[in-house]
């Protein structure tokens, strides 16, 4: 069951655009054959089996009512929505990060989707996509990983074309589509496009006021140049869509920067990203909180002085379902703290 905005849905015009979405919506035709990550992939009809590598393509999937088809789970950056609690506690977690190619097969799928081709691609740290070829195993990878991005570059790949919410209303269309379940697809994008905007209409009186933002995903280690978002990514769509300025100017999807070149841009908002995942000593939102109240460079910014230091998770923070939240915590932190840098 689709789980729908209670503001926005309280919208006439939205409701009566959910009423024409679905009228517009259509039965698969199958075989059906969709161009995917520069590849073809062929379905001859509505798979009942998938694994899912990674959070956003397993939420989507419970979000499209497809609960009862997902057999197998992995690489979880933050605890499921609450809403699928239930249904995600019956389905196995092969592993919270990658699983092994034996894990996933051993399940016996019809279809592999997953969000990053580093897991599964023509290199997967999981299996490649000729391995899951040999087996008859159809993969689909989320478009925001390689629509307009070069994954051979190594690391999180280079990201060519600016990253928009577009990536995700596109791989809801496709998955929706691939499952027989256009309708349902058809009002989950009605709804993250109908929040999305009315993220961008609740800040639209600061917009041009210059108010700035930085995101810190995580450190190799506290005291180091940390990981933030450079303006490619899914945090600097966030930021434009409310008007904010991303202080870091890199295109790199998550350059290193140091904390001095951060101080100097002052930012007035920084957001900190919080994860279940524990690769490093910063994935720890806490940890990150507590040195920047504590280093003598980080604290005397002018967002930790303000106490404007807001948490957001770290899936939203990525090219995911979940970016429509971070749009939404960030226009509630811009909202909620009165910000006016025209003084």
């Amino acid at each position: 069951m689709i789980t729908l905005n209670k503001h926005v849905l309280a919208a006439g015009v939205f409701a009566a655009g959910l009423a024409s979405v679905s009228q517009n919506a259509s039965a698969t035709d199958y075989p059906l054959t969709l161009e995917n990550c520069g590849r073809t992939v062929t379905f001859d009809q509505a798979p009942t089996r998938v694994v899912a590598l990674g959070q956003s393509n397993t939420e989507i999937l419970y979000m499209l009512g497809l609960a009862d088809r997902v057999v197998g789970t992995a690489v979880w950056f933050n605890p499921v929505a609450e809403e699928y609690r239930d249904a995600n506690a019956k389905i196995p977690r092969l592993a919270d990060n990658d699983p092994s190619f034996e894990s996933v097969v051993g399940q016996k799928p019809d279809l592999v989707t997953n969000q990053y081709q580093w897991h599964v691609g023509p290199n997967g740290a999981v299996g490649t996509i000729k391995q899951f070829s040999e087996l008859s195993i159809p993969v689909y990878t989320a478009p925001a990983d390689c629509v307009g991005k070069d994954n051979t570059t190594g690391g999180d790949g280079t990201r060519l074309d600016a990253f928009s919410m577009d990536l995700i209303y596109r791989t809801i269309t496709e998955m929706a589509k691939i499952f027989d379940v256009e309708e349902r697809g058809a009002e989950l994008t009605a709804d993250l496009r109908a929040r999305e905007q009315a993220a961008r209409d609740r800040v639209s009186d600061v917009d041009g006021r210059g108010i700035s933002a930085l995101f810190w995903f995580s450190s190799a280690e506290l005291d180091v140049d940390p990981f933030v978002a450079g303006q490619k990514g899914a945090p600097a769509y966030i930021a434009n869509v409310l008007g904010v300025k991303n202080v870091i100017e890199s295109d790199d999807e998550w350059p290193k920067v140091g904390w001095e070149t951060i101080a100097r841009s002052n930012p007035d908002i920084i957001a900190i990203g919080k994860m279940d995942r524990r690769r490093f000593p910063a994935d720890d939102w806490e940890l990150k909180m507590k040195f920047l109240q504590s280093d003598p460079v980080t604290s005397q910014m002018n967002a930790v002085k303000n106490d404007h230091v807001i948490v957001l998770d770290a899936l939203s923070m990525n090219p995911t379902i979940r970016t429509i939240n971070g749009i939404e915590k960030l226009a509630d932190a811009v909202d909620g703290f009165h910000m006016d840098t025209s003084n």
